[in-house]
């Protein structure tokens, strides 16, 4: 085992306190703020806007899908320039186009706005974290990967916390100005970051095709490996998009006699999920295994995820207790997003680190068709846990059966 001794426990830090380490792990926290704002602000924002309760429930939804879609379009659109131009210019890009999103959200009087606003924003926030794990992947050396990308989602995930304070202090407005005006500053520190050698390198190289999308799609290995990686990420947003988001309705079938506030129980999920991925760096890297360390943890979100739903919680802070514990399970984000980075090619990595988690995201929209139509048959614990076996039989599917790549060279080009 590589083992980081005094002589070069110093050295270690050094890296990890780097710049780009520091820079990209800021750029994930205003990302997660900004990505989490809607879903806090909707109440509030669409009832100034004027629209009823029912129309809330409509709009809302809506303009979440439209986020959701420019999530998905961005992913595809970020990751091939970070592949054809570099990854420091997706990580100015994507911060300049969410920043000026998120201003101009703070400005709409208008549902029509409020929806395109959102979906510009969705295409600016899918880059910022693949291009982020990207960077910082390429840049560390090879021991201390894992740890290195766990910094940057554990510091990120924080944001979450930061956007429900935000909210509960300032108006959604300011708040939303708030978030753009971190972009800004944070645009301002990016400019002492060094694009990656390894891109560097390889920008030289002509004949090598670059931010190739469709060889995920067109060529049956990379499929099979593109489609793991998809799958591995699913147990997360099924925490996040069904067990914490709609935690008002399991309080209710759990006969919890006071309301469960979902923009709570996601916090304490997201600070679960920040604890859990700075956790995660450190396994893989005693375990000198990525797929050990993701099983480990997916492990320990299933038996949260059970607990949670049949293990009889009947107090709201029981129930926030369990989104601080699944939001720890599923603490292998960053993790995850590294295997999607360290399987593909340089000349097609921040595509595949970029693409893979918004993929992730839009499975979301799936998830939450299906609980709603299971509810009226099943009703909402049961429809929850169907959701649930689906998402765990993929995503341990999927773990057990991609490539390890904690030891791997990543000076490689994807054929």
């Amino acid at each position: 085992m590589d083992v980081i001794t005094s002589k070069d426990h110093k050295k270690a830090i050094h890296y990890l306190l780097s710049t780009t380490v520091i820079v990209a792990a800021l750029g994930y926290f205003v990302d997660i703020y900004d990505l989490l704002l809607f879903g806090i602000v909707r109440l509030p924002s669409l009832t100034e806007l004027g629209l009823n309760e029912q129309a809330r429930s409509i709009q809302g939804a809506s303009i979440l899908n439209w986020q959701m879609s420019g999530l998905l379009l961005g992913g595809i659109i970020w990751g091939i320039l970070g592949d054809k131009k570099g990854r420091l210019s997706v990580l100015f890009g994507s911060i300049i186009t969410y920043s000026i999103a998120n201003i101009a959200c703070g400005f709409v009087h208008d549902v029509a706005l409020y929806k395109l606003f959102r979906f510009i924003a969705g295409i600016g926030l899918a880059g910022e974290l693949g291009a982020g794990i990207t960077l910082v992947s390429e840049s560390l050396p090879q021991r201390l990967r894992a740890i290195g990308t766990s910094v940057v989602a554990g510091v990120g995930l924080l944001g979450a916390v930061a956007g429900y304070f935000t909210v509960e202090l300032f108006s959604w407005r300011n708040a939303y100005f708030i978030g753009g005006g971190l972009g800004v500053l944070l645009l301002c520190l990016r400019v002492g970051v060094f694009e990656s050698g390894m891109f560097q390198s390889l920008k030289k190289n002509e004949q090598v095709k670059k931010g190739h999308f469709l060889s995920f799609l067109s060529d049956k290995n990379n499929l099979k490996l593109y489609l793991k990686c998809i799958g591995i990420g699913l147990p997360t947003w099924y925490v996040i998009g069904i067990l914490a988001t709609f935690s008002n309705e399991f309080g209710k079938a759990l006969h919890i006699t006071t309301p469960i506030k979902p923009g709570l129980a996601v916090m304490w999920c997201y600070i679960g999920l920040a604890a859990g991925d700075l956790i995660s760096g450190i396994i893989s890297y005693y375990l000198e295994s990525r797929r050990k360390a993701v099983a480990l943890l997916m492990s320990f979100t299933l038996i949260g995820s059970i607990v949670y739903l049949y293990a009889g919680i009947t107090t709201p802070t029981e129930l926030y207790l369990m989104c601080l514990w699944l939001g720890f399970g599923i603490g292998y984000w960053a993790m995850f997003v590294t295997i999607g980075a360290e399987q593909f090619g340089t000349n097609v990595r921040a595509t595949a680190a970029t693409t893979i988690p918004n993929m992730v995201r839009g499975t979301v929209v799936g998830m939450t068709t299906l609980y709603a139509a299971l509810k009226p048959m099943v009703f909402e614990l049961n429809a929850a846990a169907i959701v649930g076996v689906i998402c765990f039989a993929i995503g341990f599917y999927s773990i057990l059966t991609i490539p390890e790549t904690h030891h791997k060279d990543l000076d490689f080009i994807q054929e």
